[in-house]
């Protein structure tokens, strides 16, 4: 038996890049997708991405639908759901993978750069997850979400703080998401993946983009919504080239200052190394290539 078969699946973004490859293997183990994209077709001849990718799932057997809805809108967030229960009748699996990038240095970076990016990734993962979250709450049969976080939010990235931000706020609505859903069965999982797209065309050199590839995260995702991750939630997965690490928060030792505490002692004790972490040198820095742009 397939592994997703009987589910149904919303992917945002999946018109091409990571959330086509994630469309693909999810319908090749038995779910209906609903595949959301933005874009449009160019002219009245041709397909549009999600079309597209639509049509490369019903020829290999499959079940799908498109949806154009804006993931930045409640009323977007809405309608996808609508439009999975119209197809479908149900939503056990949601994928929030849409994605922009409007890359400038801060002093270069005019607000609109800073609210598009951020309204995308940030306000449109509130947006689709709230009506489908409420539906898996409402259903009794729970679900699995996956949000899109990125190592440009949890380590930075020149030219990003856009992009950087609104992807550090989604690793916080995440792991506060995943708190809230374990009472009615819905697991939340991050993932930070590393995939040549054309996000990442102009900057990508032709060695990563042969190794960087979608197909190469998507198992990760297929793992994270399926029975083979058990119960598990709440957990951040770096995705990427074949290499796969869970992410996590730790603290250092830390000290409890005196009554008459001032910096000196606070000095004196990151100097003793009980405050701060030790500088390590990382094998997913390097493993792991530049940072996703999902």
């Amino acid at each position: 038996m397939k592994l997703l078969e009987g589910k149904v699946a919303v992917i945002t973004g999946a018109g091409a890049g990571l959330g086509r490859a994630y469309a693909l293997l999810l319908a090749q183990e038995g779910a209906s997708i609903v595949v959301n994209d933005f874009a449009r077709a160019s002219s009245p001849d041709e397909q549009s991405p999600a079309e597209r990718v639509v049509a490369e799932i019903e020829r290999l057997g499959g079940r799908a639908v498109a949806n154009y809805d804006d993931v930045g809108s409640v009323a977007g967030g809405e309608s996808i759901l609508k439009t999975a229960l119209d197809a479908f009748g149900d939503v056990h699996i949601l994928v929030n993978n849409a994605g922009i990038l409007r890359d400038k240095s801060l002093p270069k970076m005019e607000e609109a750069d800073f609210d598009l990016v951020v309204r995308v990734h940030l306000k449109g993962t509130y947006c689709v997850t709230r009506p489908v979250f409420m539906h898996m709450k409402d259903s009794g049969r729970g679900g699995v979400i996956v949000n899109t976080t990125s190592t440009s939010g949890l380590r930075g990235n020149f030219g990003q703080t856009n992009y950087g931000s609104a992807k550090a706020g989604i690793w916080g609505f995440s792991n506060s998401l995943a708190l809230e859903g374990q009472k009615y069965g819905i697991r939340v999982w991050t993932i930070a993946p590393a995939a040549a797209s054309q996000l990442t065309d102009s900057t990508t050199s032709e060695e990563y983009k042969k190794t960087f590839t979608a197909e190469r995260v998507a198992p990760v995702v297929l793992y994270m919504v399926s029975e083979l991750s058990g119960e598990q939630t709440g957990k951040t997965l770096l995705a990427g080239g074949g290499y796969v690490s869970e992410i996590r928060m730790e603290m250092g030792e830390g000290f409890t200052p005196p009554d008459e505490f001032d910096a000196q002692h606070l000095a004196d004790a990151i100097a003793a190394g009980k405050v701060m972490m030790p500088t390590r040198d990382l094998k997913y820095v390097n493993a792991y290539g530049p940072t996703a742009k999902a």
